[in-house]
This record gives C-alpha cells, sequence and structure tokens, in this order.
C-alpha cells in the first residue's frame, strides 16, 4: 500500500513538473495582438527570401504557375498600406461575431441566460446530477464568458446540496462548459466565429469555397450527449472518489427564481416557440419563402445563408420580451443600451481581429500559404500520409499549440493559413478539417496553464479545500481533458469512415 501510495506522489510530482513548464513557457508567449504583429514582420523577411529564390507551384485550382511574391518590395510595400483597412472591414469573422454578440450579448445583459441556466440547474434528479451538470455546461457555453462564472459554482451548490462534493460538481460544470466550449445544440458565436477565418483561408486552394456556422452543427450538436455521459461517468467513477467525502459545512440554500423570473420565462418561452413555429412555415414546406427560389433545395437556401441574421433577429426577440416583463426594458433607449454594452465586451475580439486579418491577409498575397501547402501536401502523399492519421496528427498538434495560445480564434487564425490548404490539397472538406481544429482546441482549455480564468477556479477550489493550488485543478480536470479528447478522435474518425455529415450537406471529403 505505502509503495503504491509512494509510486502515486512521485507520478503527480512528475505531472507537476510538465504543467509547470507548460505555464512557464506559456506565460513567456507575447499577447496574441502582439504575437500577429511578429508573424507578419516574419512572414514578410520570409516572402523576401523566398521570392529571391524564384519559388513557385502549380495551383490545384487554377492550374497555373504561381510565384512567392516579396512583402518587402515597393509592390508588396503598397500592397500593405493599400489594403490594410480592407483587410480588416472584409474580414469575415469580424461581422458575424459582431451580428452574433448583439443578439444573444443582449440575452446576457437583461439576464435571460442566467435565469435559463439557474431554472435548468435548480431540478436536477440526484441519479443524473453529473450528467445533468456537464449537459448544462456544454449548453452553456452560448453564453460564452458569463457560463464560466455562473455553471461551475452552481454545480459545486447542487452536488453540495446533495451532500457530495463539491469540487466534484464544480469541476463537471467547468468540464461541460471549458472542455466541451466547442458542442452545442444551438449555433453560437464560436460557429460564427470559425467559420468566417476558415471561408477566408480556404478559398486561397477554391474560390467557391464557403464555410457556414452551419457546417459543423450534426458533429456538434450530437457531441453534447456524448460529453454529457464521459463527464458525469468520469465525475462519478474518477474525479469524485479521488476526492473522497467532503468534511465541511453541507448546509447550502439555493435562490429560487422570483414570481417575475418565472412569469418572464414563461412569456419569453410562449414568444420562442411562436417564432421557430413562423420559421418552420417560412422554411419547411415546398416552395416556402426561405427555399431557394430557383431549386427548392434547403441546403442552398437564402434559410442556412442567412442564419446568423435569423439568429440575432430570434435572441433580439425573446431578450426584448423577458427584459420588457422583467421591467428591464422600458424606454427607446434600454435595448441598445444593452446591446452597446455587449459590443463594449468584444472590444478585445475587435482589436485582435484587426492584425489576426492582416496575417492572413499577408499570408494569401505572398503565396507562402500554397506554396507550404502544395508542397506538404506532395511530401504526405509521398510517404503515404494521406488517410485519417494525418488528420489525428494535426488534431493532437492544435491540442499542443492550445495549451499556450487559449484564444480559439487567434490559433486558428495561425494554423489555419497552413494548415487547411494542405488537408483540402489532401481531399478534405474545410468544415471536416475545422472539425479537427475545435475538438482539440476545446478539450484541452481546462489543463492550459494560461487560462485567464484560473485565478477564479483556484479561488473557488480553495474555498473548500484551503490547501488547493494549480497542481490540484490540473489533476482533477486532466481526466476530462484527455478522456474528451480522446472520445472526439474516435467520433470524428467514425464519421470519416463512414462518410456522415459533419453539417447540411457537408462531409469528410
Amino acid at each position: 500500500m505505502a509503495n503504491g501510495a509512494a509510486g502515486l506522489n512521485t507520478e503527480l510530482q512528475n505531472q507537476k513538473g510538465i504543467l509547470k513548464w507548460i505555464e512557464t513557457v506559456g506565460n513567456k508567449l507575447p499577447h496574441p495582438f502582439m504575437l500577429f504583429i511578429i508573424l507578419c514582420g516574419v512572414l514578410m523577411v520570409v516572402s523576401a527570401i523566398l521570392s529571391a529564390m524564384n519559388l513557385s507551384v502549380i495551383h490545384p485550382g487554377k492550374g497555373e504557375a504561381v510565384a512567392v511574391k516579396n512583402l518587402l518590395s515597393v509592390e508588396g510595400i503598397h500592397w500593405i498600406l493599400t489594403s490594410m483597412l480592407k483587410n480588416f472591414v472584409e474580414f469575415p469573422a469580424l461581422g458575424l461575431v459582431l451580428a452574433m454578440t448583439l443578439g444573444i450579448g443582449l440575452a446576457e445583459k437583461v439576464g435571460l441566460l442566467t435565469t435559463v441556466l439557474r431554472k435548468m440547474m435548480s431540478h436536477v434528479p440526484t441519479a443524473i446530477v453529473s450528467y445533468a451538470v456537464v449537459f448544462v455546461g456544454v449548453l452553456g457555453n452560448l453564453a460564452s464568458d458569463a457560463a464560466m462564472v455562473i455553471i461551475p459554482p452552481l454545480g459545486g451548490l447542487v452536488f453540495l446540496a446533495m451532500g457530495r462534493h463539491p469540487i466534484a460538481g464544480f469541476a463537471a460544470g467547468m468540464a461541460g462548459v471549458s472542455s466541451g466550449f466547442t458542442a452545442n445544440l444551438f449555433i453560437a458565436g464560436t460557429d460564427a466565429l470559425l467559420s468566417g477565418i476558415s471561408t477566408s483561408v480556404a478559398q486561397t486552394i477554391d474560390a467557391n469555397a464557403h464555410v457556414t456556422p452551419v457546417d459543423n452543427w450534426f458533429f456538434m450538436s450530437s457531441s453534447v450527449f456524448i460529453l454529457a455521459f464521459i463527464g458525469g461517468w468520469i465525475t462519478d467513477k474518477v474525479i469524485e472518489p479521488r476526492l473522497g467525502t467532503f468534511k465541511g459545512d453541507t448546509s447550502v440554500q439555493f435562490d429560487e427564481l422570483t414570481p417575475q423570473e418565472n412569469k418572464a420565462l414563461r412569456v419569453t418561452g410562449l414568444i420562442a416557440l411562436l417564432f421557430i413555429a413562423v420559421l418552420a412555415v417560412l422554411v419547411v414546406p415546398e416552395g416556402a419563402l426561405l427555399r431557394d427560389p430557383k431549386t427548392g433545395d434547403f441546403l442552398t437556401s437564402p434559410f442556412l445563408k442567412g442564419i446568423i441574421p435569423i439568429i440575432l433577429l430570434f435572441f433580439v426577440t425573446i431578450s426584448f420580451v423577458y427584459g420588457k416583463v422583467m421591467g428591464l426594458i422600458k424606454t427607446s433607449k434600454d435595448m441598445p443600451h444593452y446591446m452597446s454594452e455587449a459590443i463594449k465586451d468584444m472590444s478585445g475580439f475587435i482589436v485582435l481581429a484587426f492584425t489576426a486579418a492582416q496575417f492572413i491577409a499577408f499570408f494569401n498575397w505572398s503565396n507562402i500559404g500554397i506554396l507550404m501547402a502544395v508542397n506538404g501536401a506532395e511530401f504526405m502523399k509521398s510517404i503515404g500520409l494521406t488517410g485519417l492519421p494525418i488528420v489525428i496528427g494535426f488534431t493532437l498538434f492544435t491540442g499542443i499549440c492550445s495549451l499556450f495560445i487559449t484564444s480559439g480564434s487567434a490559433l486558428w487564425a495561425i494554423l489555419a493559413p497552413v494548415f487547411m490548404p494542405m488537408l483540402m490539397l489532401l481531399d478534405y472538406s474545410p468544415a471536416f478539417i475545422q472539425v479537427a481544429y475545435r475538438i482539440a482546441d476545446s478539450a484541452t482549455n481546462t489543463i492550459s496553464p494560461v487560462n485567464p480564468y484560473l485565478p477564479l477556479i483556484l479561488a473557488f477550489y480553495q474555498k473548500y479545500n484551503k490547501n488547493a493550488g494549480m497542481g490540484t485543478i490540473f489533476a482533477t480536470m486532466t481526466p476530462y481533458a484527455l478522456v474528451f479528447l480522446v472520445i472526439w478522435i474516435i467520433q470524428m474518425a467514425i464519421w470519416y469512415f463512414l462518410d456522415l455529415p459533419v453539417g447540411p450537406g457537408v462531409y469528410p471529403r
């Protein structure tokens, strides 16, 4: 027994050493804004060197020779200066994300999302509480940062009220919110953000390529139930037994929803159902208004092409109703005020988007991306690495990178220009490549040593375990991160081999 305990202690010490190294390296990385500026500078120098070497490839889409262009040449400097604002304004992710923020941000500011989450957590059956907490956590990421602040602590309180260890409940909630961040039953801001970047990059290979916010929906919506089951099982069978019995104060009282909040939810729910019913009338029948006017097809319909404005209108409608019933929206000034507050919260993204847009544009204009993609694809084919293993390798590489760069959009803006064209030339669809990225970036969120929520997480842990430290957090969350990643890779392999659609009309290859 003593030898087993000693071995466990040695293993934990080794794990802490590795995590400490990751934390140290991650903390030395510059802010993503500065990182993109540095990468732009590197690209300029590299483009000058490759251009001087007269390197070129045959463009796979156009069938003509494409040479590397020098960003430091007279032509390159002129292009940089005259295209900088255009690169920013036409950055696809910018408009998509800000539009989604207007709707979902309004729902958050009037308290609708918080109230819905509290309602979902208040009547959880004892037998499925672990699974329910993870499930709500995954769905809760629709509220973005607010979910991290709300759901894990609520999960801890639910466990505490049932006489279970509160840290296990907190961990289950955090696993759903953070490691399951990219999955959802609804189209979220992440879908809009990543698809915008993917479209910009994919069009360097195929000018007609377009990744929509719904192109990963089938895969990600099915992931919700898979992760909820796996996360609940890990909580019950691995995490809570390791934590043991909680010895602290188990007296806890939930803040029940007020009669006004319950009334507002009922009215809002009725309006939401009415909205969906009207939308169904406009989409489902043959020849309906929002079907393709030429073919009557659903996959090329204005409904799918206009999904972001429709989602925006849905959230604005239900948020207005909830705010009105709650007395939070009284005048014509109130709703735009809440929307403005939501956009303020996105100021960091807007700043980051400026430099990210330049980096992707530099990559595209210089033709370095095409050069790397074609040569990389040919090398992979020459060594016989063209099947699913290369996609899994890309996923694992993403998981390592995401430990150091916690911004999913920033990391995708760095990796997409290199890997998406390469994998597209190996016949993978842009949407499937995006799936391979998303699952790794999401799964490892909870064990990133540069996670901005670590102080908040540590404070909660220390509330119930005063001796808790960073190692405690990582030791608790690592099983979720690793198992979620493995399960997701297996799910991706199933989708690949069975050629299942990852979204409406979109297949792996």
